[in-house]
């Protein structure tokens, strides 16, 4: 039994996702800096999760952190879970949707808001809504 609302197997997911999806969401990858569609992208709107279609972030957290991926300074409270990965030699936090359990990137404390935290998320884990 998963913790997560959404609890699909494999399969599920990889017929569900595209093959760059499945590596980022379900295998934790990561897309190569500076070639996603949301690293450049400011509309106003909503960020959505790619696999389940939870509302996580709000275009008014997103700035330009010059790393390559989407950042944001804050999640939409209760969407983002956080895991400890000591994965590739380091320690970091890495962010899963809440809801479905998916990777969306990592988390760190270098950002330049007063919440001082950036959301380094890939493209490819995240879906936008435009506001009308």
């Amino acid at each position: 039994m998963s913790k997560f609302n959404i609890d699909k197997t494999e399969n599920q997911w990889r017929s569900e996702l595209s093959e760059e999806q499945y590596k980022v969401l379900r295998n934790k990858g990561t897309e190569l800096p500076h070639t996603g569609k949301y690293n450049l992208h400011f509309e106003n709107g909503a960020y959505n999760c790619a696999a389940c279609n939870m509302q996580l972030f709000e275009s008014d957290s997103k700035f330009d952190a010059h790393c390559g991926w989407p950042s944001f300074d804050d999640a939409i409270k209760g969407t983002v879970d956080r895991i400890l990965d000591k994965s590739q030699g380091m320690l970091q936090t890495e962010i899963v949707c809440s809801n479905c359990g998916s990777h969306l990137g990592h988390v760190f404390n270098d950002g330049p808001t007063e919440t001082g935290e950036r959301f380094c998320v890939n493209s490819v884990s995240i879906d936008f809504n435009k506001n009308e």
